[in-house]
């Protein structure tokens, strides 16, 4: 089992900045991948950015390439795993939610809130 908490939502103006942390703890090492997704209002859950653990090669949605950026920190206690997020547009108003897929399947974090005003 694995155990992801998410922190750093908040509300940010239009063209300001977020920092989001996901913090993985339990069977971390069996996780190959962890990643962000996204569900604004009234939309479907949608992929942002997704980070392999060991080579830390990164893959983002056409709609956040060259504003937001992954990154993680991989020790025997956990991982850490953070979306530095910048240029931020009401569009990128939604709850953020933390991903982890390995060999036990996929986990979920709660989720963190997002908002940005125009």
């Amino acid at each position: 089992q694995v155990q992801l908490v998410e922190s750093g939502g908040g509300l940010v103006r239009d063209g300001g900045s977020l920092r989001l942390s996901c913090v993985a703890s339990g069977s971390i090492s069996r996780i190959n991948t962890m990643a962000w997704y996204r569900q604004g209002p009234g939309k479907q859950r949608e992929l942002v950015a997704t980070i392999f653990i060991d080579g830390g090669e990164t893959v983002y949605a056409d709609s956040v390439k060259g504003r937001f950026t992954v990154s993680r920190i991989a020790a025997n206690a956990g991982i850490s795993m953070y979306l530095q997020m910048n240029s931020l547009e009401p569009e990128d108003t939604a709850a953020y939610y933390c991903n982890a897929d390995g060999y036990d399947g996929g986990f979920w974090g709660r989720g963190t809130q997002v908002t940005v005003s125009s």
